[in-house]
């Protein structure tokens, strides 16, 4: 298995620092200049420069993106949950939740920035958006994919309907509960990212979308890319932290995260 492990970690690595040393050895042949095309090397470099601002605008950046993610977990969670109780209330407002994030958030987050005072609370609203229906759908799916034999025991030993929700419903639905979170958690800082681009054109917002947009009026093509390494680290890092949860939480009774040997 550590070996194994090695190999996934090993071969994707190999891979990136080939495609990046491709990329530097032809910008350099080329005489690519830099504010049309900067190097890794370039890019390393305004990042190191550049990373007090930048820093400052993860930060934020990651405030927004969590803040919308636990929302997000939470709320699709309780609905969910509410769903399960009684088919008419999940046929009745389901549709409006698939509305919601079939409706693209460019589009409306100049709305929401403009109806909120508070640009922080607006930018947490398009980011709570963008991620809540991957939670609340994959949990609905999940409560609703209960054995029917197990359902039919539960209520041969006369279980309440509380016992039949945290012992049966919502065991079989954590796999399809963290999935939904993986996938919203990548969601959370696509939200937050056009939310802040849509503040930032207003020049109130100041997270890393802020920092690219700054960037690119200035022709500092450097530091626009140091910015989006950064939204693409983050992002990478929301999915392996949340991958890691998911195996800590099945990886001894759910075949998903169980060893296959």
């Amino acid at each position: 298995m550590k070996a194994g492990l090695g190999l996934r970690l090993l071969m994707p690595c190999a891979i990136g620092l080939v495609l990046l040393a491709a990329w530097e050895g032809l910008v350099r042949a080329y005489a690519v200049p830099s504010y049309v095309l900067p190097g890794p090397v370039q890019i390393a470099r305004a990042l190191w420069s550049d990373w007090p601002s930048l820093s400052v605008s993860l930060g934020i950046t990651l405030e927004i993106t969590g803040a919308a993610l636990l929302a997000a977990a939470v709320l699709g969670l309780l609905i969910a949950v509410l769903f399960v109780q009684s088919r008419l209330i999940e046929l009745s407002l389901f549709p409006y939740a698939v509305i919601l994030q079939v409706t693209p958030i460019v589009a409306i987050a100049p709305l929401i920035i403009i109806w909120v005072d508070d640009i922080r609370l607006a930018l947490l609203a398009c980011a709570f958006i963008v991620a809540f229906f991957p939670v609340l759908s994959n949990t609905t799916l999940g409560l609703n994919s209960v054995d029917h034999n197990l359902t039919d025991l539960f209520r041969l030993y006369r279980a309440s309907r509380w016992q039949t929700l945290t012992r049966l419903r919502l065991p079989t639905a954590l796999p399809y509960y963290l999935a939904g979170l993986r996938i919203s958690g990548g969601l959370a800082l696509i939200g937050a990212i056009v939310a802040e681009f849509v503040a930032g054109t207003g020049g109130r917002a100041s997270g890393l979308a802020y920092r690219i947009l700054e960037a690119g009026y200035q022709l500092q093509i450097p530091r626009m890319f140091a910015a989006l390494v950064l939204v693409s680290g983050t992002g990478i890092a929301i999915f392996l932290a949340l991958t890691a949860l998911s195996h800590l939480l099945l990886r001894h009774w759910h075949e998903s995260a169980m060893d296959r040997r």
